[in-house]
């Protein structure tokens, strides 16, 4: 069994074929996928899903860093009554984001440090989205970090001494995802001697599919190529390193 703890199945990248989306995942043994929530227009098809299959599909909320704006007070109010209101299983995807915009930094800062808190409060992981901001997220959770605290830094794509210093938190996985099957992106070294107890895959689908299918349509059933990759690269038998990924993720998500 594969648990994919990071895709948005719910977008309209899915909608033709969802099917058999759905059936290739369970043939590569893909039985959980993670929903993390965008912006409130996300909610609607993440519902949907859950109420069909309850089981196979396990909901976030959150506010993506991408997704806040000048009117982040509002959207945040709304999420959190959705969050008190619902079964969710973490307050996700949430972080911050230079790459695209910084014109709302202090805005996605602000928005950052309220879910976080949301979380500790709920006894909930995070699912961190971090990107051309490792620094600035850093910054934060070095302060917020306590006992309470605890999560995934999704999409890890970081150095190794930015894989120590989220470990170094004591409550965090590092996802990981079709980046790693790239040739060029640095993380197998990055990633060497780390122990897989701190590791959960993922895909992001529909974004960054793993190698064969880079720069195609990801999807769940990929989660199995990164797991291979994994086995590969390390040596270690993909029954092992499935069964590694799969408990870490269902004891931070509390999916039991």
């Amino acid at each position: 069994m594969l648990i994919d703890t990071h895709a948005h199945v719910y977008l309209e990248q899915f909608q033709e074929d969802f099917a058999e989306v759905e059936a290739r995942a369970e043939a590569a043994g893909v039985d959980c996928i993670l929903l993390p929530n965008i912006d409130e227009e996300s909610i609607a098809g993440i519902k949907d899903l859950v109420k069909r299959n309850p089981r196979k599909y396990r909901a976030m909320m959150g506010l993506h860093p991408c997704s806040v704006n000048a009117e982040v007070d509002r959207v945040l109010e709304r999420l959190k009554a959705e969050l008190d209101a619902g079964d969710y299983i973490a307050v996700g995807e949430i972080g911050i984001d230079l790459y695209w915009d910084r014109t709302f930094f202090k805005e996605q800062q602000y928005a950052f440090r309220t879910q976080i808190n949301w979380a500790k409060e709920k006894n909930l992981p995070i699912a961190i989205h971090a990107r051309d901001s490792f620094d600035e997220i850093f910054a934060i959770l070095d302060d917020e970090n306590d006992e309470r605290l605890k999560g995934v830094f999704h999409c890890f794509t970081g150095t190794r001494e930015q894989a120590e210093h989220i470990l170094n938190y004591k409550g965090f996985k590092l996802g990981i995802g079709g980046v790693f099957t790239f040739k060029n992106s640095g993380l197998r070294d990055a990633l060497t001697g780390i122990d897989p107890k701190h590791i959960v895959f993922e895909t992001d689908a529909p974004y960054l599919a793993p190698v064969p299918y880079r720069g195609k349509r990801n999807e769940p059933s990929y989660t199995k190529l990164v797991a291979e990759a994994w086995s590969k690269t390390y040596g270690i038998s993909l029954e092992e390193i499935s069964r590694i990924t799969t408990q870490n993720a269902i004891e931070l998500f509390n999916l039991q």
